[in-house]
């Protein structure tokens, strides 16, 4: 079983955040609440090379929280956790407070 996964090329392992399902006081939130779909960066890839044969790095590194497309992405399932896969392209912007 791997402990880590390593992305190739321009490839970014993300660990999906899930919004709460309560506030702080115990009140529930419905489902339906439209919250922001986002992403914790777990592991990044090299990057890839254009056409040119230039090095083009990833744009986001390790521990951004990040924007992602509401679908696409490879599901990945390490021991308990699940993860996605997305090309460094796919994701939409880094959040940041």
């Amino acid at each position: 079983m791997a402990k880590r996964l390593i992305p190739t090329l321009n490839r970014v392992l993300i660990e999906k955040i899930l919004p709460p399902t309560k506030t702080n006081t115990g009140i529930l939130l419905p489902e339906k609440v439209a919250k922001l779909n986002s992403g914790k960066v777990v592991a990044v890839g090299p990057g890839a090379r254009d056409r040119a044969g230039n090095w083009i790095p990833v744009s986001v590194k390790e521990g951004d929280n990040v924007l992602l497309p509401e679908f696409g992405g490879t599901q990945v399932k390490l021991g308990e956790k699940e993860f996605i896969l997305y090309r460094d392209e796919d994701i939409l912007g880094t959040l940041h407070d």
